[in-house]
Formats: C-alpha cells, sequence, structure tokens
C-alpha cells in the first residue's frame, strides 16, 4: 500500500476505548466521563496547558497508573484482564526525555523495544536486529546504532527513544511530546513518519503536543483538556479554532490562512 492510500477502518475494533473514565492524581480528580475511542489509523493530539492532565492520561491509559472510575478496553477486552507482557504487546508508551545515566550503545537500547515479544530466556534474532536497525533509519539515525548513549544530543536521544518504542511493534503508540528537543526538520519528518506508519499498517496513535499547528496539520482526532472538568473530543478540523484555543490556552489567538491550512498564534 503506498503512503496516499487510505484504508476502510470504520469497521474495525477500537484499539483503545475508554468508558466514562476519570482522571485522577494525588488523589484529586482531574476530569469525570472521558469517553474516547482510538481506531486504526487515527492520529490523535492531546492538547492543554501544563499541568492539565496530558501526561496522566496517557499513563492511565498504558496501565502503569490506576484510572479513578471508569474503564478502559484493550481492543474490546478490559486492560485489567492482559498481564504486563501481553499489555506490551499491544501499547507502545514513550515516555518524557530522560537522559541515561548508563554507557550503552544505541542499538543495545532500541532492542528493548524487542522484550515483549522475546521470552525470558531468550536472545535477540537476527531479524530484531533489522527491525531495530530500520527503526533507527526511520528516525533519522541509519549510523547511530554503535554510537554510545552518552554521545546523543537531546534530539537524537529523543529520536532513538521514538525507534525503540516503533521496534516494539504495539497496535497503539501513546507518545508523551514525541517532537520534544527536536528541530523543524526533524519534527516533521518524526510525524509524517508516524501518520505515514498508522495509515499503512492500520496503528493508532495518541500523542500529548504543545505545538497547536503540528496537531493541526498531522492529527486526525483531537482530546482538549480544559479547565474545570471540561474536554472536547472530535475531529482536529472541527475542533481547533480561535475560539476554542482562547478558552484552552487562556490567550488571544490570531488565524493565518496558510497552503497548509489554518495557523494560529499567540497574541
Amino acid at each position: 500500500m503506498s503512503a496516499g492510500e487510505h484504508r476502510d477502518h470504520s469497521q474495525q475494533t477500537s484499539h483503545i476505548d475508554c468508558l466514562n473514565l476519570q482522571l485522577t492524581i494525588g488523589g484529586r480528580v482531574l476530569y469525570n466521563d472521558i469517553n474516547l475511542s482510538l481506531k486504526p489509523g487515527e492520529v490523535w493530539a492531546v492538547l492543554g496547558l501544563n499541568g492539565a492532565g496530558k501526561t496522566t492520561l496517557l499513563h492511565t491509559l498504558a496501565g502503569i497508573r490506576p484510572a479513578g472510575a471508569g474503564q478502559i478496553k484493550i481492543k474490546a477486552k478490559p486492560i485489567e484482564q492482559y498481564t504486563r507482557i501481553e499489555l506490551a504487546r499491544q501499547i507502545g508508551l514513550l515516555l518524557q526525555t530522560q537522559q541515561d545515566p548508563f554507557p550503552g550503545k544505541v542499538i543495545e537500547h532500541v532492542l528493548i523495544g524487542r522484550h515483549p515479544h522475546l521470552t525470558a530466556m531468550q536472545w535477540e534474532s537476527k531479524q530484531d536486529y533489522q527491525l531495530a536497525q530500520q527503526a533507527l533509519s526511520m528516525v533519522g539515525l541509519k549510523d547511530f546504532e554503535n554510537r554510545n548513549l552518552q554521545t546523543l544530543s537531546g534530539g537524537e536521544y529523543q529520536r532513538m527513544l521514538i525507534a525503540m518504542v516503533l521496534v516494539q511493534q504495539p497496535l497503539c503508540f501513546l507518545l508523551d511530546e514525541p517532537v520534544n528537543h527536536l528541530d523543524w526538520q526533524h519534527q516533521h519528518q518524526i510525524l509524517k513518519t508516524l501518520v505515514n506508519m498508522a495509515k499503512e499498517q492500520s496503528n493508532s496513535i495518541l500523542m500529548a503536543l504543545h505545538d497547536v499547528n503540528l496537531a493541526a496539520r498531522y492529527c486526525s482526532h483531537c482530546l482538549m483538556l480544559f479547565d474545570n472538568d471540561r474536554i472536547a473530543v472530535g475531529k482536529t478540523s472541527e475542533l481547533l479554532d480561535q475560539e476554542k484555543l482562547e478558552q484552552l490556552y487562556h490567550t488571544p489567538i490570531s488565524t493565518i490562512e496558510s497552503p497548509q491550512g489554518q495557523i494560529f498564534i499567540p497574541r
């Protein structure tokens, strides 16, 4: 399938369903009754102020922190019924960048993404190495496999982490600020790669973003986390407008028409 073709995902089972999900942190309720479904081929943005709960939502959907109430289903099966290893084959979570203090080669770190597919005593195969090399190439690190982690820049390290999640080959990617530390070239390269992968391989992606214009350009759907337990869920083209963004970020915003669509700029 070419990058320009689209599959009909309408009849496929959702990768993740949130049913009346309550999001909590430190005993405080952030949001009640979050209802959304991530279907194959969809790319979602999560937008909101710092501290709105974007990271908390991703961690809750990944099963590493409990929901206050409600239910999360992975492929129509309650998340509690999965073992950790089974869940890791379905969900790939990219945490916010944190430099690894231990030395090691890039390829060794990327291969950690293959661990959910290996038994406890099984070594990585030639195919696992090939998948890791392919993932590095996809993020623009083709010749970096033997580099020491401690020699990488912040942006190179971020792309290496993305390669590690890619090689995990989950159905759904939960990405916390995936283009953090990246320059414009690599921001667009990574997001184009992710969008094409979702279309061609029927993955779904939910990613926390700070750049509204990247969300508008690359994401098919959007979850907006407002103040006071208010959310908005839907298609990006229908949700992102000047009025809603001013309410979301508490700042005046101007809208400019461009060949790539509307561009939103704080005033």
